[in-house]
């Protein structure tokens, strides 16, 4: 990207128990919308936007996505899917960044890597980075996890609390490693 985006978009996902997941395990995403943001993780920039939510795996529900099972993974890839509509519905045609956690759901975003599983969610994914793309220049970037950068604090923290179905804490209260 060559010069500084004029949104960057923090998401990540939270799974409380990753282990032997089902269509009930607790799962849940959240997004971060920043302007100005440097990402040296000292929280630079302004939150323009947030939202959370539980990972949905009943097909015929509203807001399913394709996820069959609450798990990391299909979190990390609801994450970057609802921060891509974010930037279809409110983000315009400026350029564009996306920071996870998760190479994971990066990769899969702009088909670096082929899906093995969870197949219906890679192809909205796919399908949404591909819509997004197309009106702007988009580019994501892996940042490490749990190190203190604080937008990706506060989008573990909204998708923690999401899984947990908790209120987050409001972002003026909020202190990074807060969960």
């Amino acid at each position: 990207m060559s010069s500084r985006p004029r949104f960057t978009i923090y998401v990540d996902g939270s799974c409380l128990d990753n282990q032997n997941v089902t269509e009930d395990t607790p799962a849940g995403w959240g997004v971060v919308v920043i302007t100005g943001d440097s990402g040296l993780g000292r929280g630079s920039g302004e939150v323009v936007d947030e939202d959370f939510g539980k990972v949905i795996t009943q097909a015929g529900e509203e807001e399913w996505l394709g996820a069959e099972v609450g798990s990391n993974n299909t979190a990390e890839l609801t994450a970057m899917i609802m921060g891509l509509r974010w930037l279809l519905i409110e983000g315009g045609s400026e350029r564009a960044l996306i920071r996870t956690d998760s190479t994971y759901a990066g990769n899969l975003a702009d088909g670096s890597w082929k899906a093995k599983a969870n197949l219906e969610l890679v192809k909205r994914l796919r399908d949404a980075w591909n819509e997004v793309s197309a009106i702007r220049d988009l580019a994501w970037e892996h940042v490490k996890a749990h190190r203190g950068h604080r937008w990706n604090e506060r989008a573990d923290h909204l998708a923690n609390r999401a899984a947990s179905e908790s209120t987050p804490i409001p972002l003026e209260f909020w202190k990074p490693g807060q969960r």
